[in-house]
C-alpha cells in the first residue's frame, strides 16, 4: 500500500459522532418498520447496520486521529479485507475444537494471532513506527473483526423456529455493539502497540511474544466468564452435589444462584475490561516515552 503524506479529503474530525448518532437513529427506524410491516428483507440491513455500526465509528475515530498519517486506503483495507480474512482464518483453525473448556480457550489464543498476522500485513510500508499508531491501527483490524464476528452471530440470533425472532437478534447487537470497544478492538490495539515496538531497543521481540499471550489469556477469560459465573455461583451457594445428583437447581435456590451468577459476570467482565484499558494505556505511554528517548539521542 502507498502510505498518503497528507489526505487531501475534508477532515474526518468531528464525524465520528455524527455518524454514531445518525446510524442509531437509522438503526431505530429500521428496526420499526421492520417489526411494523414484517418485511424480512429489512432483516440484512438490521443486521448490518447493528454490527458494523460501532466497529465503523472506530475506523472514523482513528482516521480522525491520524489523520495524514494513515491513508483512507489503509484504514478500510485493514478493516474490510482484514476482518473478512480474520473470521475466515479463524473458523478454518477452530473448526476442529470440541466443545470442552480447554478447546474453548484455545478460540482466543487462535483468533489473537490470526488478527495479530493481519495487523502485520496492513503495516506494510509504515516506515515510521510509534506504539500509537500500531494501537490505532490494532483497533482497526479488530473493528474489523468484530463487525464481520457480531454480523455472523446476530444472523444465528434471528434464526427462529419457523420464524424471525427479531427479538434475539436486537438484544444480541446492543450487547456485542457495547463490549466490542473493550472486545476484539481494544485486545488487537494492544497487540499493535507493541508490534509496532519491535524496532525499539531492549527486547522487542519477547515483549512482543508476551503480550500475544497476555491478550490471548484475556480473550480466552472473556469467551469463560459465562461459565465460570455459573459454576462459581452454584459452588458459592453450596449446591454443587444437588445439581450433581438430580441435574438440576433447587426452585428455591435457582433464583439467588442467577443472580450471583449475573454480578459475577457482570464484575468479571468490568475487571476484564479495566486491566485491557489499562494495559493500553501504559503500553502506549511506555512507546511514546522510549520513542522521545531514542530521538533524544539521535539529536546528541
Amino acid at each position: 500500500m502507498v502510505e498518503a503524506s497528507r489526505d487531501s479529503s475534508p477532515g474526518l474530525h468531528g464525524y465520528w459522532w455524527k455518524v454514531l448518532l445518525g446510524g442509531v437513529v437509522l438503526w431505530i427506524l429500521t428496526i420499526v418498520v421492520t417489526a411494523r410491516t414484517e418485511n424480512t428483507n429489512l432483516i440484512p440491513t438490521l443486521i448490518l447496520l447493528g454490527s458494523f455500526l460501532v466497529p465503523f465509528v472506530v475506523v472514523l475515530f482513528v482516521g480522525a486521529r491520524q489523520e495524514g498519517v494513515l491513508s483512507p486506503v489503509r484504514l478500510f483495507s485493514a478493516f474490510f479485507i482484514g476482518g473478512v480474512f480474520g473470521v475466515l482464518g479463524a473458523s478454518l483453525l477452530e473448526v476442529d475444537l470440541g466443545k470442552s473448556a480447554l478447546q474453548f480457550a484455545l478460540v482466543g489464543f487462535i483468533e489473537e494471532f490470526v488478527k495479530l498476522l493481519i495487523l502485520a500485513i496492513a503495516a506494510r510500508g509504515i516506515t515510521r513506527r510509534t506504539a500509537g499508531l500500531g494501537a490505532s491501527l490494532g483497533a482497526v483490524v479488530g473493528a474489523g473483526f468484530a463487525a464481520f464476528e457480531s454480523a455472523g452471530y446476530a444472523f444465528n440470533a434471528a434464526l427462529g423456529q419457523n420464524t424471525i425472532n427479531l427479538t434475539s437478534l436486537l438484544e444480541t447487537e446492543v450487547l456485542r455493539a457495547a463490549l466490542s470497544p473493550v472486545g476484539h478492538i481494544l485486545w488487537t490495539a494492544i497487540l499493535g502497540a507493541a508490534l509496532f515496538s519491535l524496532r525499539r531497543p531492549g527486547r522487542p521481540v519477547l515483549r512482543l511474544i508476551l503480550t500475544f499471550v497476555g491478550v490471548s489469556a484475556l480473550h480466552s477469560l472473556w469467551d469463560l466468564i459465562g461459565p465460570l459465573s455459573s459454576f462459581l455461583a452454584v459452588l458459592f451457594t453450596g449446591t454443587v452435589r444437588f445439581e450433581l445428583t438430580y441435574g438440576h437447581l433447587p426452585p428455591s435456590v435457582a433464583p439467588e444462584v442467577a443472580f450471583i451468577s449475573l454480578l459475577m459476570y457482570i464484575g468479571g467482565m468490568v475487571i476484564i475490561a479495566l486491566i485491557g484499558i489499562n494495559w493500553l494505556r501504559l503500553s502506549v505511554r511506555h512507546g511514546t516515552r522510549r520513542e522521545q528517548e531514542s530521538a533524544d539521542r539521535s539529536m546528541r
